[in-house]
């Protein structure tokens, strides 16, 4: 017998259709070492499916105006946001990125920090595990255009591009796979990803940026924020620290 993937996981789990569905759309649900994708997808009855909840959140620092957190990865941002009461972004993260995300506590610092960010204030540090061998520090400044949509896409583009520049730094070296510290200067739609792929490296994981790696998830790290002379870091992953 075969029935679809969201209704066996529903039965599985003892849960309702939709929230297996919603499970396996958030990128969350496994068969095997294989991410399942398609929750339409019409599968046996005795498939076994394995669910990967996010983790909790980790406050790193809060006062009466900031609250900053390391976010976990298969979290999107504004899911973070609607659990401090009263907490507003200042900035986002991809889904399946973890690490450092700023939330304002107050209209007035919201708007204070929306500016920095807008006039390049902030300095912002990732660390990657990447495809290839990288070997010396590379600058990145090919012009991206991002495609809205439900699921926006980037593209390096000269002539409808904004400028974007990344700054990759090698920091170890496992295999065929290399482990980069990034700081970049701007903040476009899935810029480091763009810019990681568009110079054959693509980020280990990252199926739509072309990674040939199956991996639980794309994996990137917000590592580090700097904004009004403070530093805020957020601890990596063991996905991170240590690929494989």
């Amino acid at each position: 017998m075969e029935e679809k993937a969201y209704k066996l996981l529903g039965i599985q789990l003892g849960i309702s259709g939709k929230r297996a569905k919603e499970l396996i759309d958030r990128g969350l649900v496994y068969v095997g070492d294989r991410k399942l994708k398609i929750a339409r997808a019409v599968m046996s009855e005795d498939t076994k499916f394995r669910v990967e909840m996010p983790s909790k959140i980790h406050k790193i620092y809060e006062n009466s105006d900031i609250l900053v957190v390391n976010k976990p990865a298969f979290l999107d941002s504004y899911e973070v946001e609607a659990s401090y009461e009263g907490a507003k972004l200042i900035h986002r993260l991809d889904r399946e990125t973890s690490g450092v995300l700023l939330l304002a506590k107050s209209d007035e610092f919201l708007k204070k920090a929306i500016e920095a960010f807008r006039n390049r204030l902030v300095k912002k540090f990732y660390t990657a595990w990447v495809e290839g061998v990288i070997f010396e520090e590379i600058v990145i400044d090919s012009p991206i255009h991002t495609i809205k949509g439900p699921k926006s896409i980037s593209k390096i583009d000269t002539r409808l591009g904004k400028d974007a520049i990344t700054i990759v730094k090698p920091n170890e070296i496992q295999g065929k796979k290399s482990k980069v510290d990034l700081e970049i200067k701007t903040g476009r739609t899935h810029q480091i990803r763009l810019h990681l792929s568009s110079i054959g490296n693509p980020v280990v994981g990252d199926e739509q940026y072309g990674s040939p790696t199956k991996s639980k998830r794309v994996l990137l790290h917000a590592s580090k924020i700097e904004i009004f002379g403070e530093v805020y870091i957020a601890p990596e992953p063991k996905d991170i620290v240590r690929y494989k």
